[in-house]
C-alpha cells in the first residue's frame, strides 16, 4: 500500500484535480496574462526568468521546450531529465516544501502541478509569490495545452508549438496505422499488488484508459468504479486479460514473482507469459514522454502492425 501511495504522490491526480479547468491563455506584448487551472488571472510582466517548479511533470516540460535553463529550484521527485537533479531541491512529497529556500531564490514564478494541494499555493500567494496552478490533465490533448501553457510563460512559445506539433503528429501516425484495427487485446495494468489478492489498477477516467485504448487495447480496469481502485483476484480471473503490463516494475516486480502469487498461475497471460515490466513514468508523468508511451503500448498490443 505505501508503494501506491508514493506512487499516486509522485505522479497521479486525484478526482477533483481532473474536473480542474485547463488555461486559458492571452499574450499581449511582452505582458502575459494567463488564467490558471484555479481560474485566477496571472499576470507577468515579462516571460519568467526565474522558476520554481513543485512538481516533476512541470519540471519536464518546462525542460523539453528548452526552459530548463530557467528553472532556478525543483522538487524532490523532480529526477527527469538528469539536468534538474543539478538544481536546488526545495522539498515536497511526504516532507514539506521549503518555503524559506523558496522564498530567498527570489523566484519571478512558482509553478504548481496537479500533486499540490489548493492550500499549498494560498501559502505560497500569502507570502508574497506568483503561483501559476497548471492541473493534471486526463488526455493528451490536455498535455499540449499544458505545454503551450508554459511555452508562453517561460517565452518559449515557438518551442512548445514545435514540440506540440511534432507529438500530433506522432499520435497522427500511431491512430493511422490502427485504424482498422478490430481484435483489441484486454490488459490488465498493474500499479500495486502489495496485497496480491487485491492489487491496485487504473480505472476509469485516467491516462491509462486513455492511452491503452489509443493505442488499440482494452483496458479491464475501466470496468471499475473508481479511477485508482483495487481489483479482487476473483474478478480478475473472471476477466481473464490477454495481457498483463507491470507499472510497479519500479518496486522489483517481475513476471515470475506475478507467476509465483497463490491463485495468479491460472490467468492467460500468465500461462503464456505475456506478463512484461512497463516504465510507468511513460503513463503516469504528464508531458512529451506519454507519446513514447502511447507508442511502446502500441508496438506491444499490435506488434505484427509496428515493426
Amino acid at each position: 500500500m505505501k508503494k501506491f501511495i508514493l506512487l499516486i504522490t509522485i505522479s497521479i491526480i486525484i478526482s477533483a484535480a481532473f474536473s480542474a479547468c485547463s488555461p486559458s491563455i492571452a499574450a499581449v506584448s511582452a505582458e502575459i496574462s494567463i488564467m490558471d487551472s484555479l481560474e485566477k488571472q496571472i499576470t507577468l510582466d515579462q516571460p519568467a526568468a526565474k522558476i520554481v517548479t513543485l512538481s516533476p511533470p512541470i519540471t519536464e516540460m518546462l525542460y523539453a521546450i528548452d526552459a530548463g535553463d530557467q528553472v532556478i529550484a525543483r522538487d524532490s521527485f523532480s529526477d527527469y531529465p538528469e539536468a534538474a537533479l543539478s538544481l536546488p531541491d526545495i522539498g515536497g512529497g511526504f516532507a514539506e516544501y521549503d518555503l524559506e529556500t523558496i522564498i530567498s531564490l527570489e523566484p519571478d514564478l512558482v509553478i504548481a502541478g496537479g500533486i499540490n494541494t489548493v492550500e499549498l499555493v494560498q501559502s505560497l500567494e500569502d507570502l508574497g509569490l506568483t503561483v501559476y496552478y497548471l492541473a493534471n490533465p486526463f488526455d493528451l490533448e490536455g498535455t499540449f495545452a499544458s505545454i503551450e501553457a508554459l511555452g508562453i510563460l517561460s517565452g518559449h512559445e515557438d518551442q512548445a508549438k514545435e514540440l506540440v506539433d511534432g507529438l500530433r503528429s506522432r499520435v497522427d501516425a500511431v491512430s493511422t496505422i490502427l485504424e482498422n484495427v478490430e481484435d483489441k487485446p484486454t490488459v490488465y495494468y498493474e500499479l500495486d499488488a502489495t496485497d496480491v489478492a487485491k492489487p491496485y489498477t487504473p480505472g476509469p477516467n485516467t491516462f491509462y484508459t486513455s492511452l491503452i485504448g489509443m493505442a488499440g487495447g482494452e483496458n479491464i480496469g475501466e470496468k471499475l468504479e473508481f479511477e485508482w481502485a483495487q481489483i479482487s483476484l476473483e474478478q480478475l480471473l473472471v476477466e481473464d486479460p490477454d495481457l498483463i503490463l507491470l507499472g510497479d516494475a519500479m518496486w522489483g516486480v517481475t513476471p515470475e514473482s506475478v507467476a509465483e502469487r497463490a491463485g495468479w498461475g491460472s490467468l492467460t497471460a500468465v500461462t503464456n507469459g505475456i506478463v512484461l515490466p512497463f516504465d510507468d513514468n511513460l503513463i503516469a508523468r504528464i508531458g512529451p514522454r506519454q507519446v513514447d508511451g502511447l507508442e511502446a503500448l502500441a508496438k506491444i498490443f499490435h506488434p505484427d502492425l509496428f515493426k
